[in-house]
C-alpha cells in the first residue's frame, strides 16, 4: 500500500483519453471524514431504530431506479461495460437495498439460547453495530460491489467510508449523492478519494472497526497485513479462476449458450465468471466445436449501444496485461482455437486448448474474454483439475444426474457451486470464496453478520 500518486480520473477505455480528473482527499479532510463517521455512528447508528434505517435504505432503492439511466451510463463511460449489463447492475443494486431493508428486523432480531439442563434464567444474543467501516471497491462493478457492502452495514447502524477504484470517480460521487438524498445523515456514508498510503492510515485508525475489500489477491494481502497489525476485522473477496464442469447434458446448445454468457459477461472481467471449461471426453469435441463457433460470432463493439455483448477492456493497461498473458500462454504451448486478436483495447473472444499444468496459464486468471477448454476422462479427473488452482471463488457444474451433482458439489473447493445454471446471483444468496479467493461472505443473511457485535446477554 505504498502508492502515493493515485489519480482519480475518468478515462475512455477505448482510446485512453482522460475525460475528467478529481483531486484526492487531503490528510486533514480524511481525518475529518473519519471523525464525522465516528460521531455519526455514536449519535445515529446507536440511537436510530432498525425500522428507521430500513426506511432510508428503501429510499436508496427508489433513487437507484429513478436514476437508472444516469448511473448505468456512467458505468459504461468509466469501464466500458455493455449498457444492457450496466442497467442490470443498477437494477440488482436496488434489489439488494430492498432486500436488506425488508429483512432488517429479522436479521437483527434477538436470538434466544437454550441453556444447559439445570441452568436457571435465560440467555440470548443481541446484535448491534460496531462502528466505522472502510470499503475498498474495484472498477468492474462500480455500483454492485458497493451495494452488497453498504446495504447490510448501514441497516445495522454502522457508518461507511468508501474508497472506490480510481477509474470510477463519477460513479463514486453519484452513489454518495444517492445516500445523501435518501436522507442518511452526514457521516453515515462518505466517499473518500484516498491514496493507498492514506488507506493504510484509515485501516490503522482505532475508530475504524472493519474493512471490506474486493480486488486482487495482491491488494487483499496488503490490506490484510495492515488490518492484522491493527486488530481490525477484514472481509476479502479476491480473484477467481472458476471451473465450468460439463459431465452430461440433454441440451448441449443450451449449455454452450450458458458457457458463452458467463465467459463474456463484463467483457470477461468478472471475478466469479467461468474461466476454465472442463468437459467430459464424450462431449468434448461437440462442445468445443459449438463453443468455438458461438464465441467467434461475438464481435467487440461500442458498449454504449443497446444489444452490445462485448466492449473493450477497462483500460489500456488491462489490455496490455491480457495481451502479454496470451502471448506467454501460446509461447508455453497453448493453442488458440479462435480469437486472440487485439483491436485497440478490445479482444475478440478467445478459446484456448492444450493448456497443460506446466503452462503458467493453467493456474492464472484471465481477466478478459479468454476461455481455456480441457478434456477430462471422468468425474474424478474433472474435480482434480477444478481444484488445481490457488483460487476458490465460484464454480459451475452441468450434469443430468442429481446424485452426481451433489457428490461433485461436495468435492469442489469453492465458496459457491451453481448446478445447471449461470447468472443466478441474487440478494439472498451468500457470495464469497475460500483459498486465495478470500474469506468472509457478502449478500444473504451472512452479509449482515460480518461487521456486527453479537452480544451475549445472560440473565440469572
Amino acid at each position: 500500500m505504498n502508492d502515493t500518486a493515485t489519480t482519480y480520473a475518468v478515462t475512455d477505455p477505448a482510446s485512453g483519453e482522460v475525460l475528467a480528473t478529481f483531486p484526492t482527499i487531503t490528510d486533514d479532510e480524511l481525518r475529518q471524514a473519519i471523525a464525522t463517521a465516528d460521531d455519526t455512528h455514536a449519535a445515529w447508528g446507536r440511537s436510530s431504530t432498525v425500522a428507521e434505517r430500513a426506511a432510508l435504505l428503501h429510499r436508496v432503492a427508489e433513487l437507484y431506479r429513478e436514476r437508472r439511466e444516469a448511473l448505468a451510463t456512467t458505468i459504461v463511460r468509466e469501464m466500458a461495460k455493455p449498457i444492457d449489463q450496466a442497467y442490470g447492475e443498477v437494477d440488482f443494486c436496488a434489489d439488494i437495498y430492498d432486500y436488506y431493508a425488508d429483512h432488517a428486523e429479522e436479521f437483527l432480531a434477538d436470538q434466544p439460547i437454550t441453556l444447559a439442563e439445570g441452568s436457571e434464567g435465560s440467555a440470548f444474543v443481541r446484535k448491534s453495530s460496531v462502528g466505522v467501516l472502510l470499503g475498498i471497491m474495484p472498477w468492474n462493478f462500480p455500483a454492485y460491489q458497493i451495494a452488497r457492502f453498504a446495504g447490510p452495514n448501514l441497516v445495522i447502524g454502522n457508518t461507511v467510508l468508501l474508497k472506490h477504484a480510481p477509474q470510477c470517480p463519477e460513479s463514486a460521487l453519484a452513489i454518495e449523492a444517492v445516500f445523501h438524498d435518501a436522507g442518511f445523515p452526514a457521516g453515515a456514508y462518505t466517499n473518500v478519494f484516498a491514496t493507498n498510503d492514506q488507506v493504510a492510515d484509515v485501516i490503522a485508525d482505532p475508530r475504524v472497526q472493519g474493512v471490506s475489500l474486493t480486488g486482487s489477491a495482491r491488494a487483499g494481502a496488503a490490506v490484510a497485513e495492515i488490518a492484522g497489525r491493527n486488530l481490525t476485522k477484514v472481509v476479502l473477496e479476491l480473484g477467481g479462476s472458476d471451473p465450468f464442469i460439463l459431465l452430461s447434458t440433454d441440451d448441449l446448445d443450451a449449455v454452450v449458450e450458458s458457457a458463452v454468457a458467463t465467459r463474456l459477461e463484463g467483457n470477461g472481467q468478472v471475478c466469479n465468471a467461468a474461466k476454465r471449461f472442463l468437459v467430459a471426453d464424450h462431449l468434448y469435441d461437440d462442445f468445443l466445436a459449438k463453443f468455438t463457433a458461438a464465441m467467434s460470432t461475438v464481435e467487440p463493439t461500442d458498449p454504449s449501444v443497446s444489444g452490445a455483448e462485448l466492449g473493450p477492456l477497462s483500460s489500456p493497461t488491462a489490455a496490455d496485461r491480457l495481451e502479454e498473458q496470451l502471448r506467454h500462454a501460446v509461447d508455453q504451448g497453448a493453442s488458440v482455437v479462435t480469437g486472440g486478436e487485439r483491436r485497440g483495447n478490445a479482444f475478440t473472444p478467445t478459446v484456448l486448448t492444450d493448456v497443460t499444468p506446466d503452462n503458467d496459464a493453467y493456474r492464472e486468471e484471465f481477466f478478459g474474454p479468454v476461455a481455456a477448454v480441457h478434456r477430462v476422462a471422468d468425474e474424478d479427473a474433472a474435480i482434480a483439475i477444478a481444484n488445481d488452482t490457488p483460487f476458490g471463488l465460484g464454480s459451475y457444474l452441468f450434469t443430468t444426474d442429481p446424485e452426481q451433482a451433489l457428490r461433485v458439489a461436495d468435492r469442489i473447493e469453492a465458496g459457491m457451486v451453481y448446478v445447471n445454471i449461470v447468472g443466478a446471483d441474487s440478494p439472498e444468496l451468500p457470495f464469497g470464496g475460500v483459498k486465495a479467493s478470500g474469506f468472509g461472505r457478502e449478500l444473504g443473511p451472512f452479509g449482515a453478520d460480518e461487521f456486527v457485535n453479537k452480544k451475549l446477554i445472560r440473565i440469572g
